[in-house]
């Protein structure tokens, strides 16, 4: 590449900051509400580019590295969210510490991002089976960018952000709108139950994902409160308890871990499957420090080693400051480091495959989670202190795998439009540093106005909860379920690798297993949002990155999230917005008709792509 292409420039750090703290704390709010992130890399090259060209620049290359950077960032925050909330719902943690939240993300983000460098050549230059769709799909809108008008795109996004706001606004701030409905009957004994959540970035995560995950979701959900809670009946001691009681009881205790065990499943089957491409990690990563006349693309090995001793310190640190005792925590550490490198392999492996909102990071979390859990009974501890060091080994391999999921298709984009390697790495290092230091305090604002736990459910963290207190001694878990969802599971990777491996609908295990393990109330919308890109994907082909339907979602999902983020902050301050006498029955029908209008207009924007 020629030195005059400007790419790593001032403007394109700062707006690659700027843009990676909004999506972090989008994606917290998010992944806290629904169990699941978006990508922040094509909203981030709509926008970078539409800035850059009222500045009268255009530049391909700046607004790769301001993608890379806020893809990072949002990708942190779905490691930090699916498992650092555990240690509050468990009660080890009183509230969200500010350092012990941020170095923790800042080593599992850094780690991802080093352990990425070495498997650069080896999965995406070289491995040819693997497609990283979301990165083609970037590559696709930074090409476009360069060479048409971009404000229209910059502006969809925006008229997302605005309505999704509006409604978050209407519902959480003035309680006009209701935020789902419920309905159950008791019927025979057996509570049939059926209810949806009215959000729009329910919704838009269903349109980005597409019409196989979000069905695979909603299976799930089905499987959940439509055969397994009508099946259980009504057990001894709940007899006293409404059908809607009854409906969420049973699947608090015992429906949703269905969905854990097959989990675990996915996980240890995703690590089994890509062992070639971990092979090859390992492999690139020797090459890479046996080769004297390396590449200057990369990184360089002076600076990966010093990135990797200031995480091992950092880490360190933390589980001395929890443990006290040095040889263990020299022990936990080297763990993690081993554990982080696995993973990151399978998730660079896995998200080339089948993209990323396929990726097993819950199922290799656990895993990860149960052989710390594993390591620290054996050396016979427990309470708070094992809780503690075992949630913070998932956590750093958590943040891990998603920022190496999400890098993977960031380099994946640089390679298709010719960036240079070691910028975007360098760019990810400052999207995961600097954003990290906002997911502590976004974190605990919410626990303290809606209840992490209680008003945002945090799926992954109260598994991930529920698992350490029943291995330390503190809780139990209705393991007869876990076995049973194995099992299934194990029925479902049959089904799919012996009958399914050619066909374009996949029985994916993990978006099955993650719809039991969530309300069925959230699945309906995301089917939703998954038919609208059916149908629009059925009338014409649309190219992934230039969809008009994906720009809205990006903007829906970060109108709710920054409303619901503003709303917070009224209520830590002690702000009422509502005082409304309408009847609940009214506020059904108004919030029906505008998810009915949310849903018509992302059809009608995809539909001008």
């Amino acid at each position: 590449m020629s030195n005059k292409v400007k790419e790593f420039t001032f403007l394109a750090v700062f707006l690659g900051i700027i843009i990676g703290i909004i999506m972090t704390a989008a994606n917290v709010y998010l992944g806290l509400y629904a169990g699941m992130t978006v990508s922040a890399s094509i909203p981030a090259a709509v926008i970078s580019m539409a800035v850059f060209r009222m500045l009268g620049k255009k530049s391909i290359h700046q607004s790769n590295i301001v993608q890379t950077m806020a893809s990072a960032g949002e990708s942190l925050a779905a490691g930090i969210i699916f498992t650092l909330p555990a240690l509050v719902i468990v009660g080890a943690w009183k509230d969200f510490d500010f350092w012990p939240t941020t170095l923790i993300a800042i080593s599992g983000g850094l780690l991802g991002v080093i352990f990425m460098i070495p498997l650069r050549s080896a999965l995406i230059n070289n491995e040819k089976d693997l497609t990283y769709p979301e990165g083609v799909a970037c590559a696709g809108v930074l090409e476009v960018g360069s060479s048409d008008s971009n404000e229209s795109g910059a502006g969809v996004i925006f008229k997302g952000v605005w309505l999704g706001g509006l409604f978050k606004l209407f519902s959480g701030g003035l309680k006009i709108f209701v935020p789902s409905f419920e309905k159950a009957k008791l019927v025979k004994g057996s509570s049939l139950f059926f209810g949806m959540d009215i959000s729009p970035a329910l919704l838009a995560v269903g349109y980005i994902v597409g019409i196989n995950v979000s069905v695979l979701v909603l299976i799930g959900g089905l499987i959940g409160f439509s055969i397994a809670i009508p099946m259980l009946g009504t057990p001894e001691g709940l007899e006293n308890l409404s059908a809607l009681d009854l409906s969420w009881t049973l699947w608090s205790k015992k429906v949703r871990y269905l969905g854990v065990g097959a989990m675990i499943v996915g996980g240890v089957w995703s690590i089994i499957s890509v062992r070639s491409g971990i092979s090859a990690g390992i492999s690139g990563l020797k090459s890479s420090y046996q080769k004297k006349n390396e590449s200057s693309s990369d990184m360089g090995l002076f600076s990966m080693l010093t990135l990797m001793l200031i995480c091992f310190a950092i880490v360190f640190g933390l589980y001395q400051a929890m443990i006290g005792h040095l040889g263990i925590s020299f022990l936990t550490t080297v763990l993690m480091i081993i554990c982080s490198f696995l993973f990151v392999a399978v998730s660079s492996y896995i998200v080339g495959l089948v993209g990323s909102s396929n990726n097993p990071v819950s199922g290799m979390t656990i895993s990860a989670l149960l052989v710390s859990a594993a390591l620290f009974l054996a050396l016979g501890f427990n309470g708070d202190s094992a809780i503690l060091c075992t949630l913070g080994v998932a956590a750093v391999v958590c943040c891990a795998a998603c920022t190496a999921g999400d890098c993977s298709q960031d380099l994946k984009t640089g390679q298709i439009i010719g960036a240079t390697p070691k910028y975007q790495q360098w760019a990810q290092v400052i999207g995961v540093v600097i954003p990290a230091f906002v997911i502590a305090p976004v974190l605990t604002l919410l626990h303290s106005t809606q209840g992490i736990g209680t008003g945002l459910k945090a799926p992954q963290a109260t598994l991930f909860a529920s698992i350490t207190k029943a291995l330390f001694g503190s809780g139990d878990l209705p393991f007869d379920m876990v076995l049973i969802g194995a099992l299934f599971g194990i029925v479902i990777l049959v089904i799919d690798n012996l009958f399914l491996s050619k066909a374009k609908f996949r029985l994916h295990l993990m978006p099955i297993a993650v719809g039991i393990y969530l309300p069925v109330t959230l699945a309906y919308p995301i089917f939703i949002g998954g038919v609208i890109n059916y149908l629009i994907n059925k009338k014409k082909k649309n190219v992934r990155g230039h969809d008009g339907g994906v720009l809205l979602s990006s903007g829906l999902i970060a109108g709710e999230a920054i409303m619901g983020v503003v709303l917070a902050i009224i209520t830590y301050a002690g702000i009422t917005l509502y005082n409304s006498d309408m009847s609940f029955g009214l506020k059904e029908i108004l919030s029906l008709v505008a998810f009915a209008y949310l849903s018509t207009t992302l059809y009608k924007a995809a539909k001008k792509s």
